[in-house]
C-alpha cells in the first residue's frame, strides 16, 4: 500500500523529501485572477466567485454571519470547553518577557510586545469543517489583545454554516463571521471590500488556491501566519513500537486530503510489515477511506540501519508532524533540529495536538519547518523596541556613534549626536 525504500544513501534523500501537493504555476494563473477581481470589483465579486465554486447564491447582506440557529450536544459542548481551557492555558503562558537593560551607563534599552489590531482568521469548512482551527487561532488572538477578529469560512450550498463552527464562534464571543471561502476569501481580507474590513495579517490553513492566495496577500503588503500546504506527519519508530498505533498516526494524516503525506521511518523491518498489515484492517473502518488510501498510496516507508541515521533524515525532512515511537523518546528529541510540533512516546498520538492537549496545530509544512515556526501567541503580536539616552549616556556613547557615522560617511547622523553634544558642554560652561 505505501511505498518502501530500503536503507537510502544521502543522495536519495532529496528525492524522498518531496512532497504530494505541488502547486502549479496554472493554478497561480488562476488564483491571481480572482485576487484582481476581489480587489477591483469588491463584495460583487466574492458573492459571484462563491456561486460559481461553492454552488451557493447569496446577497451582500448574507456575506455577514449572525446569529444563525446551531446546536451541538452536551458531550459535544464538554469536550470543546476543555479544548479550550487547555489552549488557553499554554497560549497565556507564552507571554513574552519585556526585557530593560542598561547597555552603557546612562544607556537604557527595553522591548515592548503589542497585539496587532485586526487579524484575518481563514477556517476550512467543506468536507471536514476544521473547527478546531477557529479555536487553535482565535484563542491566540484574543490573548494577545487584537481587538478584532475576521473570520472567513465557506458556506455549504444552502448557505448555512457548519454549526460547530458557529458554537465555537459563540462561545469565544466572535459576534461576526463571514460566509466566503477559497481564494476570494483571502482576497477580500487582503484588500477589503464594502462588507469586509481589511486586515493587517492573515491565517490559517487551506487548499491550494488558499495557501496561493495567501502568497499573493504578501506581494500586496499583507502577511502572513507561515507557508503551508498538504498535512503530513513523520513518524521515528524503533522495535517498541505499536503497529496498531502506528498505523491509526498514519491514518489519521491521511485522512486529511489525497494529498497529504504519512511517512513511517524505522529500523525495524518486522514493524513495517506488521503495520501494513494493520493499515489494511484499520483501513477498512474509516468514513474517510478512499481520501485515506489514495494519500497512502504517495506516502512511504524508509528502513534505516540505525537510529542515528532515521534521525538524520527526520531533520532533512523536517516534518510538519513528529512523532518519536521509540523506547527513549527524550534523548531522540534532543537530537530533533526541524519539525513544527513533536509528540513523544507510544501514548501521544498527533490528534491530541491537534485537538486539545493545547499546543498548536497551525503548523509549517512541505519543510518549512527547517525555517519557520507554528503559530503562538507572538504571531499575533509585534515587538517594538525602545531607547532612552541620560545626560552621561550620552557623553559616553555619544563619540563611539560619530565615528561609526562618519566611517560610513552619513554627516546627518554625526551631527545629530554631534549638535546635543555640543549643546550639554554649552550648558556646563
Amino acid at each position: 500500500m505505501m511505498q518502501r525504500f530500503y536503507y537510502p544513501d544521502s543522495s536519495a534523500w532529496f528525492e524522498l523529501c518531496i512532497r504530494n501537493g505541488v502547486l502549479v504555476s496554472e493554478s497561480m494563473e488562476t488564483v491571481r485572477t480572482i485576487m484582481h477581481r476581489v480587489r477591483d470589483e469588491g463584495d460583487p465579486a466574492v458573492l459571484e466567485l462563491t456561486q460559481r465554486y461553492d454552488q451557493c447564491s447569496l446577497t451582500e447582506i448574507q456575506l455577514r454571519v449572525k446569529d444563525q440557529a446551531f446546536s451541538v450536544t452536551p458531550e459535544l459542548e464538554q469536550a470543546i470547553e476543555t479544548a479550550i481551557q487547555n489552549i488557553r492555558l499554554f497560549h497565556r503562558a507564552q507571554r513574552p518577557v519585556e526585557p530593560l537593560m542598561e547597555t552603557t551607563k546612562g544607556i537604557e534599552c527595553r522591548q515592548l510586545w503589542r497585539p496587532l489590531e485586526r487579524v484575518g482568521l481563514y477556517i476550512p469548512g467543506g468536507t471536514a469543517p476544521l473547527f478546531s482551527s477557529l479555536m487553535m487561532l482565535a484563542i491566540p488572538a484574543m490573548v494577545a489583545g487584537c481587538s478584532e477578529l475576521i473570520v472567513a469560512t465557506p458556506p455549504k450550498k444552502d448557505g448555512s454554516i457548519d454549526p460547530v463552527i458557529l458554537h465555537v464562534a459563540k462561545r469565544l464571543g466572535i459576534p461576526v463571521l463571514y460566509r466566503m471561502g477559497g481564494a476570494q476569501a483571502i482576497a477580500a481580507m487582503t484588500y477589503g471590500t464594502e462588507n469586509v474590513p481589511k486586515v493587517d495579517k492573515i491565517f490559517g490553513p487551506g487548499n491550494p488556491y488558499v495557501t496561493l492566495a495567501k502568497q499573493l496577500a504578501q506581494l500586496e503588503g499583507v502577511p502572513i501566519d507561515m507557508p503551508a500546504g498538504p498535512s503530513e506527519v513523520l513518524i521515528l519508530a524503533d522495535s517498541t513500537a505499536n503497529p496498531a498505533f502506528i498505523a491509526a498516526d498514519l491514518l489519521s494524516q491521511a485522512e486529511h486530503g489525497v494529498d497529504s503525506q504519512s511517512m513511517l521511518i524505522t529500523v525495524d523491518s518486522e514493524l513495517a510489515d506488521a503495520v501494513e498489515k494493520e493499515l489494511d484492517r484499520q483501513l477498512t473502518s474509516l468514513s474517510r477511506k478512499e481520501i485515506a488510501k489514495t494519500a497512502l498510496e504517495r506516502s512511504r516507508i524508509v528502513l534505516f540501519s540505525n537510529m542515528d541515521e532515521a534521525i538524520l533524515f527526520s531533520n532533512a525532512y523536517a516534518p510538519e508532524h513528529l512523532i518519536l515511537a521509540v523506547a527513549d523518546p527524550e534523548a531522540c528529541l534532543e537530537k530533533i533540529t526541524h519539525a513544527g510540533s513533536i509528540f513523544l512516546g507510544h501514548l501521544t498520538p498527533e490528534s491530541m495536538g491537534d485537538y486539545a492537549s493545547g499546543t498548536n496545530h497551525t503548523l509549517p509544512t512541505n519543510g518549512y519547518a527547517r525555517n519557520y515556526s507554528g503559530v503562538s501567541l507572538t504571531s499575533f503580536m509585534k515587538s517594538i523596541t525602545v531607547q532612552k539616552a541620560s545626560e552621561e549616556g550620552l557623553r559616553k556613547l555619544g563619540p563611539t556613534v560619530e565615528l561609526l557615522a562618519e566611517a560610513e560617511g552619513l554627516s546627518a547622523h554625526k551631527q545629530a549626536v554631534s549638535i546635543r553634544l555640543n549643546t550639554l558642554k554649552e550648558q556646563s560652561l
